[in-house]
């Protein structure tokens, strides 16, 4: 199973409010508390603009989020010899 499986949806994890600072970070490869700190500070500063550019942020992610999805890994087909041989291995090192 691979780890894209098991993920819960940005805006469904407990510690996240719509997941739009983590979505960010995940999609250019950074941090999100370096996002996180100034958006927090400009709430402090003037709440009403910081909302509209969060918002409007979640707007950009889930929108890049619908355009462009991350493709899932297709999980490789088991062949049936591979496993024959590895049990044939693991027989081998119980008989010595």
């Amino acid at each position: 199973m691979s780890a894209q499986e098991n993920q819960v949806a940005l805006p469904l994890r407990n510690h996240t409010i719509l997941g739009v600072c983590e979505g960010i970070g995940e999609d250019f490869g950074f941090n999100p508390i370096f996002l996180r700190i100034p958006l927090a500070a400009s709430v402090i500063w003037n709440p009403i603009v910081a909302f509209g550019v969060y918002f409007a942020l979640g707007a950009v992610v889930l929108v890049s989020r619908l355009l462009f999805p991350t493709p899932k890994p297709k999980s490789a087909p088991v062949s049936v010899e591979g496993s024959s041989a590895a049990n044939e291995q693991n027989e081998l090192a119980k008989a010595a």
